[in-house]
């Protein structure tokens, strides 16, 4: 269910806008609604210092990718990837222990947006798609 929280989340435009200044970069569409991501990582280092993203996606795909841009961001490489590892194995367990690091997207995964978890995920799968 969508609520103003998630709106809020969603609304922040911090990280929107790419900058074609990037060390990283993706592109994921959703088979199952049609959303799309294209997002930038700016690493240095082995840390990240931002992501960028564009979306043409749901308020539930925005608020991911807003809120995993913060998230993210000065964290190391390989943590960034087994976090959203364990993340993504939290979401499938009932429950949903979510890494320290992602507590604050409890918001988004719960119960009531189980079907809209695809949307939820997909900022994930293209920021480990980007760091492959």
């Amino acid at each position: 269910m969508i609520t103003s929280k998630i709106i809020k989340i969603a609304s922040n435009s911090k990280n929107v806008g790419l900058t074609n200044k990037f060390t990283f970069k993706s592109s994921l569409k959703n088979s199952l609604c049609g959303d799309k991501i294209k997002l930038e990582l700016n690493i240095n280092k082995s840390i990240l210092n931002s992501m960028k993203y564009e979306t043409e996606s749901c308020v539930y795909c925005e608020a991911s990718a807003s809120l995993l841009a913060l998230k993210i961001k000065n964290l190391n490489t390989k943590t960034i990837v087994k976090e959203l590892n364990l993340l993504k194995k939290a979401i499938k367990d009932e429950k949903r222990n979510l890494p320290t690091n992602f507590k604050d997207f409890k918001i988004l995964i719960n119960k009531k947006n189980l079907k809209r978890i695809n949307c939820i995920n997909l900022p994930f799968d293209a920021v480990l798609k980007a760091l492959k």
